[in-house]
């Protein structure tokens, strides 16, 4: 990034609102964190008191939030440029890179020794190589040097359920790991589902997104593979201590959509999509959004309703 650049986005143009720090902390994606975090603790087999577990979720969600404000720290330059991220913060002018990196940082620090403190060790070291790992080995290193950014990066988004688990157990487990890959699997799909009908965007920032490097055939291709890869492991999760009925049904109607989707996007040209303004893609895009809440969300059913019957098989 050039002295140049870095000025124009640190001019800030008016006073900063809570708002605006807030936005920092990416709320989006913290639901998301939230949500998976929570599902991992409720579906160990240890149960926290639930001040603990209340604690607990509060910071991880802390901890995502540090890492959605050093990503828009490092990336205030490309999110001045793309148009889905130029109203942020930096780029609009209200909040100052400085700024960004020094609320980023605190709340890594606070959020992983108080997570330590409220919960185990393993925990805070989980959550502690999350927010390393997004802040610099997905947003300074991967992102802008490799087409498999999301590919590797999708680890980050990944870790909270391992990590609500371990606060509730002390021990990563072949549950965690599988509530880990869902998502790990699940990312790239979906972000190059919307990588496709983002048009320039990544080009013109200079991100190697899968779409610039290697074509929007090819991103049609490897969308239709790791979806086909996605799907066995989603309901072959059913069959495990965090699956179930629920989970099963839902894993075989939300994967089907999937499969169905990734297949439309394979089959067509981008000359068709350009027609229809990528309808297709965005169908696909909305859907992979409702897909983890879905899994997650049958995985957290199972676990309220198994002293009926209807946990795992």
């Amino acid at each position: 990034m050039s002295d140049a650049s870095l000025n124009t986005i640190e001019t800030v143009n008016a006073e900063a609102q809570f708002g605006d720090y807030f936005a920092l902390l990416k709320p989006r994606v913290m639901v998301l964190v939230v949500f998976t975090a929570l599902v991992g603790m409720l579906a160990a087999p240890v149960s926290l008191h639930p001040v603990v577990g209340f604690a607990a979720i509060l910071f991880i969600a802390v901890g995502g939030g540090a890492s959605g404000a050093l990503n828009m720290w490092w990336e205030a330059d490309i999110d001045r440029i793309m148009k889905r991220t130029r109203k942020r913060p930096i780029p609009s002018g209200k909040v100052e890179r400085g700024e960004a990196l020094a609320l980023g940082m605190a709340l890594a620090g606070f959020s992983v020794i108080m997570l330590w403190l409220a919960t185990n060790w393993l925990a805070a070291a989980l959550l502690a190589f999350t927010i390393f790992f997004y802040a610099v080995i997905y947003t300074i290193w991967l992102k802008r040097w490799t087409p498999q950014n999301i590919v590797i990066g999708g680890a980050a988004g990944a870790f909270p359920p391992m990590i609500g688990w371990a606060a509730a157990t002390g021990t990563v487990s072949v549950e965690s790991v599988l509530m880990f890959a869902l998502i790990f699997m699940w990312t790239p799909p979906h972000f190059w589902a919307l990588a496709l009908f983002m048009k320039g965007d990544y080009h013109e920032a200079g991100v190697p997104m899968l779409t610039v490097t290697h074509g929007r055939r090819s991103t049609r291709r490897h969308i239709l593979v790791y979806t086909c890869l996605l799907a066995p492991l989603a309901i072959g999760a059913a069959f495990t201590a965090i699956g179930g009925p629920i989970y099963l049904v839902v894993a075989l109607i939300y994967n089907a959509i999937f499969l169905k989707g990734a297949y439309a996007i394979w089959r067509r040209d981008e000359a068709t999509a350009e027609a229809d303004g990528y309808k297709t893609e965005k169908q696909v895009f909305k859907h992979s959004l409702y897909y983890l809440f879905a899994h997650f969300g049958a995985i957290l059913a199972g676990v309220l309703l198994a002293p009926y019957g209807l946990g795992a098989f």
